[in-house]
């Protein structure tokens, strides 16, 4: 017997609808959804342990999967069953993360695992805007305390009009692409791309998914009231104590307060803080301090955040001394490795990267093969922390999920200034020597030299900043360019990346609530004149993107192949293709145009002369004279009957010039008038009738020898035709005579 279901419905006011389902399906997990859009169909379910994990932290982990069973195909590779998650989960469980993991009491440690499923799908309905949904709504549905519920939506614009979730194929016609957060009374999460759009229109896209997202939530609550709410969990929370509290605040405050006013360098400023935090343990004896030490070290980070929040409000001072619209110091550098396509460093105060650039064919794309998304990227990113860039020593265990994330927020801040008709795949790799505040930032400044130093036309550069905002509810401080240590103990980061005349990208996460849309506004312009500040150093280093590709660089040169002689130019297993590359030294590539069926043949190479080689073995297949047209020729081969000449301008495009041809006069031998390796020119004929074959002549565009005479033409009507005309009528006769034999025979 099927189970009692609860179903809510989601209009969202085009014909679109989203439901939210549950009592079906995974009903042993604490809190299960399934939500609808389409075809498309995502599961959820949320399971928290009942006892608290040995940790001052909360583990949560937010899993999102997408089954190829969903869309219908098998997993790509030799094993047929999905594994690791791809680039694309990872990023989805990012953004759903982190709005999560705020709302949660700060006290509540135990093992929380949301985990959300693809199982199936509509091609026109993009499953990752609704994975917010599903985990808000399975957590509400559960006894796990949660603030409030939440909602995600993605935002588009096609000719100035918002699009709430749109499709994969309207979104290749939006010049805006994010993805927001959000409760009923606060944002708390963006993250996109767009077309240079401003400050102005960027705050618009936000506040029209806040509503959409508010329409979502109310509907969260409808199903749980069907449902019936379930008793919040009881859970052993935080021993607090707050004497412990005063004398901590009483002991370090000030000198917290002093350390951050003194303008150290980070190495400095750590070492202060940590003598200060080894003096108040030396307060406790050993026996109090097995007791109360971990309120101890809690309460002193407590005191410190609250310290240097407080010099920035009352005195506009950061910690390394600067104004809050200052940025640090930067110098830049291009072309500094010999070898790479392209090469840049970008250093700002003490966060360093540096950015490679590799240029390579079609062969070279990075491929996308997920259940909801299959392609191939031209241009893409890589992002590489290691932990000297800190001065730690921790384990390598391969690309972590914030590697993965920062570098697809620089790569989306790079991508739309690629020409559309770059011939090239484009591969940036940042490594981040130093870092001490946004590492991605410099990604994005580096990327950006090191793509114009590698000679790619780049649109426009694009420079990126990372901000901070501090506010105690009255007054409030923006802060450019924040410190590692900045960036967690205000209540909104968020880093912008831009050209001169607008946003290409952002990301932000807003801790405070109800932050004023006023506020936002301008934190985003004062963002914007960082950034411009910081887009200035980057144009004194290199200005426009260098006219050509290194030397040592391959060349790009694409050409177009017919589609019925790309077999030709391939050859029976490759032979042809594979000998002209050895002798050119290039690489070759072939695609089908998906319009037109052309081929589309990518030529790589160092050497120019390669290339052109490459280029006439084309020019020659596609090469075809024309009637009437004189053309220079090579005899390539002699023969009793004629030469065999190919056009120089086609090389191995090879026409016979029959004996008849060669000159006026009767010529008896071929070698009396032509011998191999002869460059002379012949006049065209096209296609000759009687023979059926190409038609050349040599003596057609030489002059007639004096006194010559044109052979008579043959007349058809003379006397021996005649003859031959009356033997045919003999020929008849016989025929009478033979009928007439053939009758006598019947008749006896």
């Amino acid at each position: 017997m099927i189970p009692k279901t609860y179903k809510e419905v989601i209009d969202l006011g085009d014909g679109r609808e989203i439901s939210i389902e549950t009592g079906k399906l995974a009903k042993q997990a604490h809190g299960s959804v399934v939500v609808q859009s389409g075809e498309t169909m995502l599961l959820c379910t949320v399971v928290s342990n009942y006892d608290a994990a040995d940790v001052d932290f909360l583990p949560l982990t937010v899993d999102y999967r997408e089954k190829f069973a969903a869309a219908g195909r098998y997993p790509g590779g030799f094993f047929k069953r999905e594994a690791r998650p791809s680039t694309e989960e990872i990023l989805v469980m990012r953004i759903v993360d982190r709005v999560l993991r705020p709302l949660f009491p700060k006290d509540y440690h135990a093992e929380t695992q949301v985990m959300i499923q693809l199982m199936s799908l509509d091609k026109e309905v993009m499953p990752d805007a609704l994975a917010g949904l599903a985990a808000s709504a399975a957590i509400q549905l559960s006894d796990i305390p949660f603030e409030t519920p939440i909602s995600e939506v993605r935002v588009g614009r096609i000719n100035g009009e918002f699009i709430i979730n749109p499709s994969l194929s309207q979104l290749e016609q939006s010049d805006i692409d994010m993805v927001i957060g959000a409760s009923e009374d606060s944002v708390m999460m963006v993250e996109g791309e767009m077309s240079e759009i401003s400050e102005e229109e960027m705050v618009e896209a936000i506040k029209v998914a806040h509503e959409a997202i508010k329409v979502q939530i109310e509907a969260q609550r409808r199903l749980v009231e069907k449902v019936g709410k379930k008793e919040t969990r009881e859970y052993v929370s935080e021993v607090e104590d707050e004497a412990v509290l005063e004398k901590v605040k009483a002991f370090a405050y000030d000198k917290c307060y002093e350390i951050a006013k003194s303008s150290s360098s980070k190495h400095d400023r750590g070492l202060a803080f940590s003598e200060v935090k080894e003096a108040l343990k030396a307060e406790y004896t050993e026996e109090e301090l097995e007791v109360v030490g971990g309120l101890v070290s809690k309460y002193f980070s407590k005191v410190q955040k609250e310290a240097v929040r407080n010099l920035v409000l009352e005195e506009g001072i950061r910690l390394d001394g600067r104004k809050t619209t200052e940025v640090r110091p930067i110098w830049c550098e291009v072309d500094y490795l010999p070898s790479t396509h392209g090469s840049s460093i970008f250093t700002r105060g003490e966060t360093q990267a540096l950015a490679t650039v590799t240029l390579g064919t079609s062969r070279e794309a990075n491929v996308v093969d997920n259940p909801s998304l299959e392609g191939e990227e031209r241009f893409y990113l890589h992002y590489n922390f290691p932990p000297f860039s800190t001065g730690e020593a921790r384990p390598l265990r391969g690309t972590s999920r914030r590697e993965i994330g920062h570098g697809n927020l620089a790569q989306r801040a790079l991508k739309r200034m690629i020409p559309v008709d770059c011939p090239y795949t484009v591969r940036v790799v940042s490594e981040v020597l130093e870092s001490n505040g946004s590492s991605s930032m410099a990604t994005v400044c580096a990327g950006t030299m090191a793509i114009m130093d590698a000679g790619i036309q780049m649109k426009k550069p694009v420079s990126g900043i990372a901000m901070g905002l501090i506010s105690d509810g009255e007054r409030y401080a923006v802060l450019s360019d924040i410190l590692g240590d900045e960036d967690h103990l205000g209540d909104m980061d968020f880093k912008v990346t831009g050209t001169e005349d607008g946003i290409t990208a952002c990301q932000m996460d807003i801790k405070i609530k109800g932050l004023s849309y006023e506020i936002l506004v301008n934190a985003l312009n004062q963002a914007r004149d960082g950034r411009l500040h910081i887009l200035g150093k980057l144009t004194d280093t290199i200005a426009t993107p260098n006219a050509d590709v290194k030397a040592h660089a391959p060349k790009m040169v694409t050409a177009k192949l017919p589609n019925d002689l790309i077999g030709a130019f391939i050859g029976p297993g490759g032979k042809v293709i594979q000998e002209l590359q050895k002798v050119t030294g290039t690489t070759i590539v072939i695609n089908e145009d998906p319009i037109t069926g052309e081929g589309i043949v990518e030529i790589l190479g160092t050497d120019q002369e390669g290339i052109d080689k490459v280029l006439a073995s084309i020019d020659s297949l596609t090469f075809k004279p024309e009637v009437g047209s004189i053309y220079e020729v090579k005899v390539v081969k002699m023969l009793d009957f004629g030469a065999v000449v190919e056009y120089t301008e086609a090389p191995g495009n090879e026409v016979l010039l029959h004996v008849s041809e060669l000159a006026w006069e009767r010529t008896e031998n071929v070698s009396d008038v032509v011998n191999l390796g002869d460059v002379f020119d012949v006049k065209y004929f096209g296609v000759d009738p009687k023979t059926r074959k190409e038609k050349v002549s040599r003596k057609a565009i030489l002059p007639k020898p004096e006194g010559w005479e044109d052979r008579p033409k043959r007349d058809n009507n003379n006397r021996n035709r005649d003859n031959r005309g009356r033997d045919n009528r003999n020929r008849d006769n016989r025929n009478r005579d033979d009928r007439n034999r053939r009758d006598h025979k019947r008749e006896d």
